[in-house]
């Protein structure tokens, strides 16, 4: 059987689907990595929204998609930006699907840290951002989960200079109770977050972010860093205090970053191990046993399809994610919070079935199949 997809040109070209899927099952823990899965949320389909409404959330999609990931001995970072935060899922939403998740991890053993942020406010001062920060703080701490606090928008706006950032962040350490994930989204991600730790100067904000660090590392768990530049990556874990430990967020070059050096390594903390997530798994397994060249042989072939699906405006790299989510049958439908489904295009998202296909992703690869010309017949591209 075949398929025809259209390309960026407008031509279409046929493609002959896999017939088998990878053969993924779940396994032991992780021994040698840390890994987490950026979750995505599964919007409800049925509700009557508008883009700008609060989001309305498929709760047993969501958390059986967490469950797939937990089944595979992923670790779920929970309200983060795969999770729409900022971008359809405000504060009251992500406060929901923290508790939510948090519970579901402590029934089911999973591994669950979640995103601490300041978006239930738009501006303000420094003062007015770190009480934003600690409000939600304490709420993931009382859920039970590790803490990541992420970069703010808000405090973006408000810092005058570096100073800011090592008073709130400084502040904040000193006020949780467990060692945190910092997290450091470059503007790729978020333009509102250019110039964060007070500078556009890469090394300048680097020497502020280990300036943070170096003033409470016991507070420090590790760091997430997705600035989609590896040697700055490498550049900086090599400057770790001891036992803080770097997460990779580089979604174009995972595979190196993970299996590392003579000199150190990154755990993970990936949007792209959404999609992934029993591949990664699987990879991650092999590299346990010391195999470093079967870790890489496995997971190096997904990079173009993680290149495809974070292409710019990497912000929208969601709509993938969640477009092969349902072709993965981990849900029903091709909807999304904010109306955000809309923000790729028909080629754009028939490369990233190819590509997953040709991975062996879809359990079931016929149902991709039948779901993909579904939504190619409702752009009329007839078969």
């Amino acid at each position: 059987m075949t398929i025809r997809l259209p390309g960026v040109g407008g031509e279409l070209r046929t493609y002959v689907p896999r017939t088998e899927p990878l053969a993924l099952t779940a396994g032991a823990p992780f021994t040698s990595r840390t890994v987490f899965s950026a979750a995505h949320v599964v919007a409800d389909p049925y509700a009557d929204t508008t883009p700008d409404s609060p989001a309305a959330v498929d709760w047993d999609a969501t958390l059986a998609f967490r469950r797939h990931l937990w089944s595979h001995g992923l670790g779920v970072a929970e309200a983060m930006d795969t999770a729409q935060r900022g971008m359809g899922l405000d504060w009251a939403g992500a406060a929901e699907l923290i508790r939510r998740s948090a519970a579901e991890a402590k029934a089911v053993g999973g591994r669950i840290a979640c995103g601490v942020g300041t978006d239930q406010i738009a501006g303000g001062t420094p003062a007015e951002v770190r009480a934003a920060y600690e409000e939600q703080l304490a709420l993931v701490e009382e859920s039970g989960a590790q803490a990541i606090l992420m970069a703010s928008r808000a405090l973006a706006a408000a810092a005058s200079g570096p100073e800011d950032y090592l008073e709130v962040y400084g502040h904040l350490l000193r006020q949780a109770t467990e060692p945190v994930i910092l997290h450091w989204l470059g503007p790729m991600f978020d333009p509102a977050l250019a110039g964060y730790w007070g500078s556009s100067d890469l090394d300048a904000a680097t020497a502020t972010f280990l300036e943070v660090i170096a003033a409470d590392p016991d507070k420090v768990d590790g760091i997430k860093i997705s600035l989609l530049d590896a040697q700055r990556e490498v550049e900086l874990r090599r400057r770790l205090p001891q036992g803080v430990r770097c997460y990779t967020g580089d979604d174009f070059n995972y595979p190196e970053l993970i299996a590392g050096d003579e000199k150190g390594f990154s755990h993970a903390l990936l949007g792209i191990f959404d999609p992934l997530g029993p591949l990664a798994a699987q990879a991650v397994r092999v590299l346990d046993t010391g195999d470093v060249k079967g870790f890489r042989e496995l997971l190096d072939p997904t990079v173009d399809l993680s290149r495809h699906l974070f292409r710019p405006p990497t912000r929208f790299y969601k709509t993938g994610v969640v477009f092969l989510a349902w072709l993965a049958g981990h849900q029903d439908h091709f909807t999304m919070v904010g109306g955000l489904q809309s923000a790729r295009s028909l080629p754009h998202v028939a490369k990233a079935y190819e590509l997953a296909d040709g991975l062996g992703l879809f359990p079931k690869p016929e149902l991709a199949e039948a779901r993909m010309k579904t939504l190619l017949s409702l752009y009329g591209v007839d078969q």
